[in-house]
């Protein structure tokens, strides 16, 4: 975990208390390094409004002023989601400092949240799949990896993540499955369809070793230095791509990766055999697809029932 300060002096337990609440964070729950610096984000401002309230134990802290702090935010135009982050922050802080032994109370306990509206995620058709692993240009010098990457991602539900780190010895072209080092270094293993083990097989043959004899580099997916391909490198690949088939609005490596879920659901896969798939540690992350799923279907109904 990067160091971490807050932005104004306060009491040594409050520091110790957010010390140690993103420790926590880093090294128990597994949490990414954005996430963190989101959470530190959010301590660094709420003990800016606990200076300026003369506060510097936690202690001294009483669900007005975190009341206080999360209206502030409201009024400083943060939505709902950065709001319900914020608190999160604050009840994960105070639960530490109890926990800790310092501090005798927790402020934070009977606070709650502003109401998320559920929104599904954007995914796309199969035949817009097709069309998208179909654009890419065979004239590009890269051409062989955009599409090995295109596949992969597809066909097995991959974050951005997850794939620009995949190392060459987790993956299995004869045994057709992927080794894949999840959230929390939770590992888990996912089959690989077809048309990904050709594509990602005559990238590995006919590319990827001109590449990588300039790094030494030991991730599958490369640029064209060599070395392995970043998530904002990722992104711009898709965009790219998408362009020439007029997706670019609606193509993300986590698009596919909805669109993998739930086309495997309207395929008639289990809902806990996706949940293994994308490597969801609760169900309930996954649910969220049985919904879009049953959208689909009304969909469907409405467009091919002749009394819809």
């Amino acid at each position: 975990m990067r160091e971490w300060s807050a932005d104004h002096e306060v009491g040594l337990d409050l520091q110790r208390a957010a010390d140690g609440f993103l420790l926590g964070l880093d090294i128990e729950r597994g949490a990414s390094p954005h996430t963190l610096e989101n959470y530190a984000r959010d301590l660094r401002d709420y003990f800016a409004h606990l200076h300026r309230s003369g506060i510097e134990s936690p202690d001294e802290v009483r669900p007005r002023h975190l009341r206080d702090f999360l209206g502030l935010r409201d009024r400083e135009g943060f939505g709902a989601r950065s709001r319900a982050r914020a608190l999160s922050t604050l009840k994960g802080l105070h639960r530490y400092a109890c926990e800790a032994g310092l501090a005798r109370q927790d402020p934070a306990r009977e606070l709650h949240g502003p109401r998320l509206p559920q929104t599904l995620p954007r995914v796309l058709s199969v035949a817009e799949v097709s069309r998208l692993v179909h654009a890419v240009d065979p004239g590009h010098p890269l051409a062989l990896r955009d599409r090995a990457l295109l596949e992969l991602l597809y066909a097995c539900g991959l974050r951005a993540s997850e794939l620009c780190t995949l190392p060459l010895p987790a993956l299995d072209l004869e045994e057709a499955i992927v080794r894949v080092t999840g959230k929390g270094d939770k590992q888990r293993w996912v089959p690989v369809g077809g048309a990904a083990v050709e594509a990602v097989a005559q990238y590995l043959e006919g590319l990827r070793p001109r590449l990588v004899r300039r790094s030494g580099a030991s991730e599958i997916f490369l640029n064209r230095r060599g070395s392995g391909l970043s998530r904002v490198g990722l992104w711009k690949i898709l965009k790219r791509i998408a362009a020439g088939v007029g997706l670019e609005d609606r193509v993300t490596p986590h698009v596919l990766r909805h669109s993998f879920a739930t086309h495997l659901l309207q395929g008639g896969a289990d809902l806990r055999v996706v949940q293994e798939l994308l490597g969801h540690a609760d169900l309930q992350t996954t649910q969220i697809y049985t919904h879009l799923d049953r959208q689909y279907l009304i969909d469907q109904h409405r467009r091919c029932h002749p009394r819809a």
